[in-house]
């Protein structure tokens, strides 16, 4: 596909970065010399210097034949207008960030009057990430599909719990039905286990299942999953305001802490029920006094990574149930992950995720819908959600008989009310949603499970 992105701060890079290997034919558009030449030098595209609200830039990077232009400029403003403008000169299909909450309210208005094929808030997306972590304590990662149906939650493997040493076959036997652990890394490799496979304390294992049966698994391997009931954000941006939306909607007691007093007040308007705090979040005088050891959830969400995660693990030692980070810097997480921390965010990573998910939609229009796309064991893995239909190859086949290629898994199957955890003569019927996981495979297409010639 040909891809134009306008603008290539940190995440018009990540998404060139992402796409480009791909086998997309990417084109960015910056009016920022130095950050074109670090693109250029990494990453496999084209890199044009102007403006995304140039008609004559973007005829340059060639809109008229463009699959797909994405702006993500830090302007909602101008992303809205290059958008506009591109769909007028030719471009098939546009995406455009949006990010101010003024807007938030009115996107679907936005949609139809831009012409816009999808609207991405990263803030907003992040949060409702960072939501769904303080809903599933234990989780390091949690992703749902099949509209909340079924969930994919990641967690490590600690010394609390029963099922350290112990085969998968074992682990079944001993009572735990309607889960799967799909995947697991351990040190730095990827597996996708049998029913042989041995988990060890320090693995992290990915597992799929209905949300109530993933509770039922915690609570058998040992693993209390206590309701939170308050929770300290330290960084009073975007991502706190959406975020205590969704944690007052979940009844959660939310405390922010803001350096700048006039933003203060401003969320002192916009969160009538949060309690919002205007001191230095990586004061540790204010953290006692402000109770931190009393809270049930900690979330660092700064401009800043390095405050993130001094401020989240000082909030481990205070007792804290789950501290979170976000991170800008995908480089880090390797070394943070060592560092005792429950979860760390990106930005840039969530909304890469949104954007291949509707990116590999366009590639297979005529094939099986990709109803959600997420990035796991510190993105090596892809989970993904199909929507079988007449189209799929593989219908009605029993699984054992399928020639599935290597580090594929067909992780659960949902049909009509029913979650499949699926064995060897269970078979995939039209109008089911099919969850995957794939190591080291971008599929494009259900039919892409098994090897060609099938």
């Amino acid at each position: 596909m040909k891809i134009i992105i306008v603008g290539d701060g940190k995440l018009g890079y990540n998404l060139a970065e992402n796409l480009s290997k791909e086998d997309n034919d990417i084109v960015i558009i910056d009016k920022d010399s130095e950050a074109l030449r670090k693109a250029e030098e990494n990453l496999d595209v084209m890199c044009i210097k102007g403006s995304g609200l140039s008609t004559k830039t973007l005829l340059e990077a060639g809109v008229k034949e463009a699959d797909l232009l994405i702006a993500s400029t830090s302007s909602d403003e101008i992303n809205m207008i290059c958008c506009l403008t591109s769909k007028k000169l030719g471009a098939a299909h546009t995406i455009a960030r949006i990010r101010d909450p003024e807007y938030a309210e009115e996107l679907s208005q936005l949609k139809s009057d831009l012409d816009l094929d999808m609207v991405i808030n990263p803030e907003q997306a992040i949060a409702g990430e960072i939501a769904r972590l303080i809903e599933f304590p234990p989780a390091a990662n949690v992703e749902t599909f099949a509209k909340g149906r079924v969930l994919m939650m990641e967690m490590k493997v600690t010394s609390k719990m029963s099922i350290i040493d112990k085969s998968l076959d074992r682990i079944s036997k001993n009572g735990i039905s309607g889960i799967l652990i799909g995947s697991v890394l351990r040190d730095d490799t990827v597996i996708i286990p049998k029913g042989d496979f041995v988990i060890r304390k320090n693995d992290t294992i990915c597992i799929v299942g209905q949300p109530s049966k993933i509770v039922q698994f915690c609570k058998h391997i040992g693993i209390h999953v206590q309701k939170i009931k308050s929770v300290m954000i330290i960084g009073g941006g975007r991502i706190a305001f959406y975020l205590a939306k969704y944690l007052d909607e979940m009844d959660i007691k939310v405390k922010i802490i803001e350096k700048d007093r006039a933003r203060c007040l401003e969320l002192s308007e916009l969160l009538p029920n949060a309690l919002i705090i205007c001191g230095d979040g990586t004061d540790e005088c204010l953290l006692q006094s402000e109770n931190i050891s009393n809270m049930g959830a900690f979330i660092s969400i700064t401009d800043f990574d390095e405050q993130n995660i001094i401020s989240a693990l000082m909030a481990k030692q205070y007792g804290v149930q789950k501290a979170i980070a976000k991170i800008n810097r995908i480089n880090y997480s390797a070394a943070i992950d060592n560092l005792g921390l429950d979860s760390v965010v990106s930005p840039k990573l969530i909304t890469a995720n949104y954007i291949l998910r509707y990116v590999r939609g366009l590639q297979n229009a005529v094939g099986n819908p990709v109803d959600a796309l997420y990035r796991i064991m510190d993105n090596r893995v892809e989970v993904v959600e199909f929507a079988a239909n007449q189209n799929t190859k593989i219908l009605d086949t029993p699984l054992k008989k399928l020639n599935i290629i290597e580090g594929v898994l067909v992780a659960a199957i949902v049909r009509h009310n029913e979650i499949i955890i699926p064995h060897g003569n269970d078979v995939i019927k039209e109008r089911d949603n099919i969850i995957l996981i794939a190591k080291d495979k971008k599929l494009a297409d259900l039919n892409d499970i098994v090897e060609p010639g099938e």
